[in-house]
């Protein structure tokens, strides 16, 4: 039986969380712009001599809006400082809101009335500001991927999704407390960095730094928030607690300096395409996906029955799924027919895929040219016990021993362009239940617990 005390919290719960929807609702235009104003910048981290400067725009734009809302934010130096290209490396946003001291409004709960910020939990909410390359050339897009686009109630533009508008909601979030004068209830820190989408470069050496004193920005986190992640239809909210890892590789077969011309020098040339077409041909078995690396699923544990249980309950669609993913007026077919194991497929298990050739001739049109040197870009997601330098190891043996087969002279490369381990967490922690109890409160229903096939280097 509940007391007096917490109905009289619930009421003022349920007061915020309606006022709160409101303000939401009225905001909605405001929100658009801004997400508009940062899917304008090309934050491309592939490219940095063209777009590192976009990259700290970015950054710049969000550390301004930090401070428009009274938080506090810096830029720390990346710690690698450069890349292997000797491309200067963006900055990391740091950012922080503390709980507010003393009294409260009445319309916040009497939780958070009594105790100083630092009394309070503390929350780090992690999102990433760069985005992938894209163009109207691509084929995927309709429109100018970096001009938000509104069709069919649906917001298109590079990283609207991924990852801008996540990391811009938690600005919303407390925008939302300072514009109705509630005080949070924990601590908020923002770490948002700029090189995700190639393999968060200095990150790693930046967590380590700022968790090692104990006045260190990470030091008195309690809880983690990773927002850059997905659900599986648009029915069911998901809670993610696992993602899989990444091993992105190029392997680069060389036949000679220059391009040369196919009707003067074709059939006198070892060339390098051939040799790399049978390379990349050997790496997975086209029809099942198998990888063919030799060792490669050794580290993967075995399926337990109360992890198959957890497939049973998720909202999935498979022929919605292939609509979605726009297979179903070409190919119509995916490599697995039940929603467990395509899951299992996309989740659990490792893949390999074959991502583009570079060298080649890329153009419309046709183009008579032998390429000197090319390479193939591909990379296996990896699940938890599978370790990037271990998969290195098995996939470069396997590459130098299927070229020694070709008998080629050739100059054959394998390198492993950037690597992250796989992540697994309980979707029974407190983290979880705080999360599902407030989708619960937005939604209406509970989530499902899912896993990710992507990886988030961090």
């Amino acid at each position: 039986m509940s007391s007096n005390n917490d109905e009289h919290d619930d009421d003022r719960d349920s007061s915020f969380t309606h006022r709160f929807f409101q303000h939401v609702e009225a905001s909605l235009d405001d929100y658009i712009s801004e997400l508009g104003q940062a899917v304008a910048i090309p934050s491309i981290s592939s490219d940095l001599p063209n777009h590192g400067k976009d990259i700290l725009k970015m950054m710049e734009w969000t550390r301004d809006y930090v401070e428009t809302l009274g938080g506090t934010a810096r830029l720390l130096p990346n710690p690698k400082k450069v890349d292997a290209d000797g491309n200067e490396l963006p900055p990391i946003l740091l950012a922080e809101f503390r709980a507010d001291d003393g009294d409260v409004t009445s319309s916040s709960s009497s939780s958070s009335s009594s105790s100083s910020w630092q009394d309070r939990k503390t929350v780090c909410c992690y999102a990433h500001l760069d985005v992938q390359p894209a163009s109207l050339s691509d084929g995927g897009w309709t429109s100018d991927p970096f001009v938000l686009a509104l069709r069919d109630d649906k917001l298109y533009g590079r990283g609207s999704t991924d990852d801008k508008g996540p990391a811009l909601s938690w600005l919303w979030v407390l925008r939302a407390h300072r514009a109705l004068n509630v005080p949070l209830p924990v601590n908020v820190k923002l770490l948002f960095e700029g090189m995700e989408e190639s393999g968060s470069e200095g990150m790693f050496e930046a967590i380590r730094d700022l968790s090692r004193n104990d006045d260190g920005f990470l030091s008195d986190v309690d809880f983690f928030c990773v927002s850059d992640n997905y659900w599986l239809g648009d029915r069911t909210p998901c809670l993610t607690y696992g993602l899989r890892g990444l091993a992105y590789f190029g392997v680069s077969v060389q036949c000679c300096r220059q391009d040369l011309h196919s009707g003067v020098l074709g059939g006198t040339v070892h060339e390098a395409m051939t040799d790399l077409v049978k390379l990349l041909a050997s790496l997975v078995e086209s029809g099942t996906g198998k990888i063919l690396v030799p060792g490669i699923m050794d580290d993967v544990a075995p399926v337990t029955e109360e992890e198959e249980k957890l497939y049973e309950t998720i909202d999935f669609d498979l022929e919605a799924y292939k609509k979605e993913n726009k297979l179903d007026s070409v190919s119509n077919a995916l490599l697995h027919d039940t929603k467990k194991d395509l899951l299992m497929a996309r989740w659990r298990f490792p893949t390999l895929s074959l991502h583009g050739i570079e060298g080649a001739f890329p153009g419309a049109g046709a183009k008579t040219v032998i390429p000197a040197k090319v390479t193939g870009k591909f990379s296996l997601r990896l699940v938890p016990h599978q370790d990037p330098q271990k998969i290195e190891t098995q996939v470069t043996q396997h590459l130098q021993n299927v070229f020694s087969t070709l008998n080629s002279p050739n100059k054959l490369t394998v390198s492993l362009l950037h690597g992250a381990k796989a992540w697994l967490s309980d979707p029974k922690h407190p983290n979880f239940e705080a999360a599902a109890k407030a989708t619960r409160k937005v939604y209406g229903r509970d989530p499902d617990y899912t896993r990710e096939g992507g990886s988030i280097p961090i």
